[in-house]
């Protein structure tokens, strides 16, 4: 084990067993060193992971301290590694999302009100209006992160913003057969937002999944063909 790695996992000994609590300040770099037996050095560079990760705030002529916590600052920590996966390791993310977001999407139609209702349809008009994909893109963001702020629950709805992110770095909208992806999309969109509308769980379940569902089937048209199998992958290196 490094150095860094030895004052990294000190660290997140004493915060993850309670003798470092939310909002605390940490002991003084002295301290710290002598007691996990590190540098300086490798202290410094193990706090800015931690702080990397949510878990730990520099405050400039304060201290360093323990960030808060919240469930939802640090899965959305996750997007730093999330977006180093490839497709393939994506679309097995997708698994999940498909469960989240059907769960989501109940929880919405329970306790959806009337400006809830006008919020997903002003967006499905919104998106059902644009040419471009790039707003057509956000707003379905807004639309699916509008659905899990009702669901009730902030860590749930940062987890699946966060699966949100690394998929729409694939811009399906602007493959060829687009258009129709499109208009497969804002008709998904509508029976999703109708199911909340008619505070119909198990209908805005079954929506919410079969729309994630049909979003992982457009992904997998980025992925290159398998040719034979003594052969290479188009785009690999011989």
């Amino acid at each position: 084990m490094s150095a860094v790695e030895k004052a990294f996992h000190g660290l997140r000994h004493m915060i993850g067993t309670g003798r470092l609590g939310p909002g605390e300040r940490i002991p003084p770099e002295g301290e710290l060193c002598e007691e996990l037996g590190v540098s300086r050095g490798s202290l410094r560079e193990a706090v800015r992971m931690l702080a990397a990760l949510g878990v730990i705030e520099p405050r400039h002529g304060s201290g360093t301290y323990v960030s808060q916590l919240r469930p939802e600052d640090v899965i959305g920590s996750l997007s730093l590694t999330l977006e180093l996966l490839p497709l393939s390791g994506l679309l097995e993310v997708y698994e999940i999302r498909r469960v989240l977001e059907a769960h989501v999407a109940a929880q919405a139609a329970a306790r959806c009100t009337p400006e809830t209702v006008r919020t997903l349809f002003s967006l499905i008009e919104d998106m059902e209006a644009t040419s471009d994909p790039t707003k057509a893109s956000e707003l379905d963001h807004r639309f699916h992160a509008e659905i899990a702020r009702v669901g009730g629950n902030p860590t749930l709805a940062t987890l699946l913003a966060v699966f949100r992110a690394r998929s729409r770095k694939y811009q399906v909208f602007t493959l060829p057969e687009g258009p129709d992806l499109r208009r497969k999309s804002d008709d998904d969109h509508r029976v999703l937002a109708t199911a909340i509308a008619d505070r119909d769980p198990v209908a805005a379940a079954g929506a919410a999944q079969s729309h994630v569902a049909q979003t992982e089937r457009w992904l997998r048209a980025f992925m290159p063909p398998v040719e034979e199998a003594d052969g290479p992958a188009r785009g690999d290196s011989a």
